[in-house]
């Protein structure tokens, strides 16, 4: 094994955003960029390791299958896009990903409207929703901000988010209010 090469693709790749892609054969692992655990129909992965998934565990997350996405399985997913004011510049951007409930369907969702999603994010902040709720919201996991993929350290490399503008509960709340239940940095989505 030389070790360098291993190090160098798994340092850049834990810094990958899910908008960009590393030059990479198909047979080559990528690194997780979002998981989505419980009760789904297509896992592609067990039980929750302490080790590997060292934050969620932090989190007291337990699980005890789950299915994983990389950057090209998420940008594999019909994409959307969204023009929400947001709460940090009180600016309108174009969002781009694809819809929560797309992701959901991948991982193998039976579709049961009143079943309950908390969407974890990378410091520790989650929230709390139906997946009635996230369709009725148009809900999507961005990972492009106007145009650019959304990066560690910033609101990615994934951002649960909706276009607050559009929509009757949150239009009116002052900009600062309105997004209570999309978590930047998003890492786990957990279906209960």
């Amino acid at each position: 094994m030389h070790k360098r090469h291993f190090l160098t693709h798994l340092g850049l790749a834990g810094m990958l955003p899910a908008g960009a892609a590393l030059a990479h054969s198909s047979a080559t692992p990528q690194p997780t960029l979002l998981t989505v655990a419980g009760a789904i129909e297509r896992p592609n992965r067990g039980a929750l390791n302490p080790v590997s998934d060292l934050l969620a565990a932090k989190q007291g997350v337990q699980f005890h299958q789950a299915r994983t996405f990389d950057a090209h399985a998420l940008q594999q997913l019909r994409s959307v896009s969204i023009s929400p004011t947001v709460e940090y510049d009180e600016r309108r951007h174009t969002l781009e990903g694809p819809l929560i409930t797309d992701v959901l369907a991948a991982a193998g969702l039976a579709p049961r409207r009143n079943t309950t999603l908390v969407l974890r994010a990378v410091d520790g902040y989650n929230a709390t929703l139906t997946v009635s709720d996230a369709a009725r919201y148009g809900m999507i996991v961005a990972l492009r901000m106007d145009g650019a993929p959304l990066s560690i350290g910033g609101l990615g490399p994934q951002w649960a988010v909706y276009d607050a503008d559009r929509i009757p509960e949150f239009k009116d709340k002052p900009v600062k209010e309105r997004f209570t239940l999309s978590p930047w940095g998003l890492y786990l989505i957990e279906v209960k």
